[in-house]
């Protein structure tokens, strides 16, 4: 699956962005990637709730929306009520993470965890298995176009071997510095959605950039049967 960001995309034209990567079934963006940013738990602050509903008139793919943001217990339900398909909040965030999820649920849509760089998978295992998604930051939350973290790597390992064993049903999701250089290592490594900003709105054609995207993490791992949304 590929999720191209709207962090890199035109925010002054972001119905047609959003069009430009939907292309046919099959063929298009899988989910569109919506970074919100509050200023607090990150430095940087981007969109909110009030575009999330004018894109959710916009477009007809799935919203997946990452939650930078302090408090995300408080914040993160209207989401989820207003339409979004997937709701990631940060476990560095969340007061009760498996509250969370349930309440996310219980609004209509994907429960996500995201995880830092520096934060370790093990400890949050158990809470997982009360996600639909795993996160995992390869780039510092904040910002985009930052070069990706291959050490995170490891985590998604861990995390597929998680999966693969039963012990997990997440769907495996990366976000931070993807594009032709490293979708393959992370294909590789086990992930399900990788989340690519620069490396196709940077692109002339946004719509050939996913399916290039697409075709190099498949070709990265061709004997996997790749998880869609």
């Amino acid at each position: 699956m590929i999720a191209p960001s709207i962090l890199a995309a035109d925010f002054a034209r972001l119905a047609d962005e959003a069009a430009a990567v939907a292309g046919p079934a099959g063929e298009g963006a899988d989910w569109l990637h919506v970074d919100v940013m509050d200023g607090h738990f990150v430095p940087n602050l981007t969109l909110g709730l009030p575009v999330v509903q004018s894109l959710l008139k916009a477009t007809d793919l799935p919203l997946d929306c990452h939650l930078m943001i302090e408090d995300p217990d408080r914040w993160a339900i209207g989401y989820a009520e207003a339409g979004a398909y997937n709701v990631t909040v940060h476990v560095e965030a969340a007061r009760d993470p498996v509250a969370l999820a349930k309440n996310l649920r219980a609004a209509g849509a994907k429960a996500g965890l995201s995880i830092k760089p520096g934060t370790p998978l093990e400890p949050h295992i158990e809470t997982l298995k009360h996600y639909d998604t795993l996160l995992v930051m390869s780039v510092e939350p904040g910002f985009g176009g930052q070069e990706f973290i291959p050490d995170v790597l490891e985590k998604v390992r861990t995390a597929r071997r998680l999966v693969d064993t039963g012990h997990l049903t997440v769907l495996v999701e990366i976000d931070g510095g993807i594009n032709a250089d490293t979708v393959e290592a992370a294909a590789e490594a086990g992930v399900d959605c990788f989340v690519a900003g620069s490396a196709v709105y940077g692109a002339d054609d946004p719509g050939r950039a996913v399916r290039a995207l697409r075709e190099r993490a498949r070709r990265a791992n061709p004997d996997r049967e790749w998880r869609t949304a």
